[in-house]
């Protein structure tokens, strides 16, 4: 009874936050539809799941897919290269592993796109960019003139490619795990981002080899499936939400993340790199 009467008194006691602007309601919530989520599970009980970007590399999506279906990941491939402070890579070690048919390196460049096609924008220039916004479907953009792309920033996914004219095929991929690479923007094709388990790939042991390669295959981190959620049973689909950004809460959140207030802040940016304001992705709740 006296603890029931103290947690009373105690919720009476304490306040209730003010809504902020920048707070975002039920309806700001947009379901990410499931045949853009993909499940890596990794032999060490870990996994982490990605968010694909088909409107932005839609034939490397495609082979991505094609892959997945196939079940081309759940066999002799794993996590092979994680290079401090850049990026943790997966796929086939060997490059022997035959690919599915239809799905091959010899598609067209998906670097950047025709733009722009932004709905806000960041008050300052992008560093690498005339511009860098978001999209209505919740993805950080960064473009110039008439082309836009999606930026290298952390938590990011590339298709890893050989040397020019080499586009890679969407079987060895990449995450950004350390600080963002924007040097690779229009070089490389990003079609994702990872939404969830990213501690699991940049908590990953270095790799002593080049460019952060494992020098030995027992360092490898073997991947056991990878699933479309819209594959897997209804009942264990994973369920993630993205914020609308058409609204102006999300403007007022931009705001925020270029100038922090008080009382930890007391010098104002003005401004902000758009791979220090990437546009919220939560599982959905319930």
């Amino acid at each position: 009874m006296i603890t029931a009467l103290l947690a009373a008194a105690l919720a009476q006691a304490t306040p209730v936050p003010t809504p902020l602007p920048s707070d975002p309601v039920a309806a700001d919530w947009v379901a990410v539809p499931d045949d853009e989520i993909l499940v890596f599970t990794l032999a060490n009980g870990h996994g982490f799941t990605l968010r694909l970007a088909p409107a932005y590399a839609p034939a490397h999506v495609a082979n991505i897919r094609a892959l997945a279906r196939a079940r081309w990941w759940d066999s002799a491939t794993s996590v092979y290269r994680v290079q401090d402070n850049y990026v943790a890579q997966w796929g086939d070690a060997t490059e022997k592993k035959q690919l599915v048919p239809g799905v091959a390196d010899g598609i067209a460049a998906e670097y950047d796109m025709p733009g722009p096609t932004a709905i806000v924008r960041l008050a300052k220039r992008d560093p690498y960019a005339e511009w860098a916004g978001y999209s209505a479907d919740g993805w950080p953009l960064a473009g110039s003139g008439t082309r836009q792309w999606l930026p290298h920033c952390y938590g990011m996914v590339g298709v890893a490619r050989d040397l020019a004219p080499s586009v890679g095929s969407g079987a060895e991929l990449y995450t950004v795990i350390g600080h963002a690479p924007r040097a690779l923007d229009r070089n490389i094709a990003v079609v994702g981002r990872v939404v969830d388990g990213i501690e699991w790939l940049s908590s990953l042991p270095r790799g002593t080899g080049d460019l952060g390669f494992y020098a030995t295959p027992a360092e490898r981190s073997p991947i056991v499936s990878a699933r479309l959620a819209s594959d897997l049973p209804a009942a264990t689909r994973p369920h993630f939400q993205y914020r609308a950004t058409r609204n102006p809460r999300f403007t007022a959140w931009i705001a925020g993340r270029e100038n922090r207030t008080p009382p930890f802040f007391t010098v104002p940016a003005g401004g902000a790199d758009i791979c220090n304001a990437l546009p919220p992705v939560r599982r959905t709740p319930g």
